[in-house]
């Protein structure tokens, strides 16, 4: 099985050569390597040239990482996708064939999510590898089965360019019938660096894709408590979050989202109620 690795990257030319780096280390051998540049206006693109066995895309204009996922999976000819962020990287150089003999054992696989550590819980305890049945994976390191992503849809654009994409991934996957599956003890690092990361603007988009997410997928009769239930939670992170202030880009996100549905930019496709209750049973 031939798989794509992309790499989305913005003004990270520090850290992304260790993202490049796990994936070229990584033994499975049938593997193309693809980074999109979106735009970087530091020396990113110059990498370009220490890395000739990777092939590149360089932007002239911003088109965000959804954009670029998608991308990456339109041109690919690979049957699987394998998505790293750029301050991500492989902890095991075997993580790729270890979670690609369990797409080949178990071909209703949707996506495998890896374990994601960083900074905030750095322990990787040596134990077996354990697949678990879960509802989302974490957009900084996951694989995907590409004909079932294709089949749903791939990534659907959202009114804010960051957060709540992997999740109406995965529960429109499994409303397909496909499963997620996760890899105790196969673990790949996220940095989290604040180079390019702007906290207030991304929680502002988070809040408004995540009730989008609610609207678009949740069964009707649960549509109304769901949303309730959903904004308080926010609200509360919001409020209780110390590092920056995040109450007033809560409220950004949450009029953005209701005047998304106002002007009727985002349509309903709710997945059922078996799916809906599986997915909520899973979180």
């Amino acid at each position: 099985m031939k798989v794509h690795i992309g790499i989305t990257s913005k003004n990270r030319f520090e850290i992304i050569p260790k993202a490049i780096q796990s994936a070229l280390d990584q033994t499975y051998t049938e593997k193309v390597i693809t980074i999109f540049d979106d735009a970087s206006s530091d020396a990113t693109p110059t990498l370009a040239h220490k890395y000739p066995q990777v092939n590149w895309i360089i932007s002239d204009i911003p088109r965000g990482y959804l954009y670029a996922r998608n991308h990456f999976l339109e041109i690919s000819d690979a049957e699987l996708f394998a998505s790293l962020d750029d301050d991500s990287w492989f902890m095991d150089n075997d993580a790729l064939k270890i979670a690609i003999d369990h797409f080949k054992k178990d071909k209703s696989i949707g996506a495998i999510a890896f374990e994601i550590v960083g900074p905030e819980n750095p322990d990787t305890p040596k134990v077996e590898i354990t697949p678990v049945v879960t509802h989302m994976y974490i957009g900084c390191g996951h694989l995907l089965n590409v004909e079932a992503v294709k089949k749903v849809g791939a990534y659907i654009p959202t009114p804010g360019l960051y957060g709540g994409e992997e999740k109406d991934l995965c529960i429109r996957l499994m409303d397909a019938g496909y499963k997620i599956i996760l890899l105790k003890g196969l673990y790949v690092w996220h940095d989290k660096t604040s180079v390019a990361r702007n906290i207030p603007f991304q929680h502002r988009s988070g809040v408004c894709n995540d009730l989008i997410f609610a609207y678009r997928r949740t069964p009707a009769m649960l549509l109304i408590p769901f949303i309730t239930v959903k904004l308080w939670k926010l609200f509360k992170f919001s409020y209780s979050f110390k590092e920056v202030p995040l109450l007033k880009p809560f409220f950004k996100g949450f009029g953005d989202f209701f005047k998304c549905v106002l002007a009727g930019k985002t349509k309903r496709k709710a997945v059922s109620m078996k799916t809906f209750k599986h997915y909520l049973q899973l979180k």
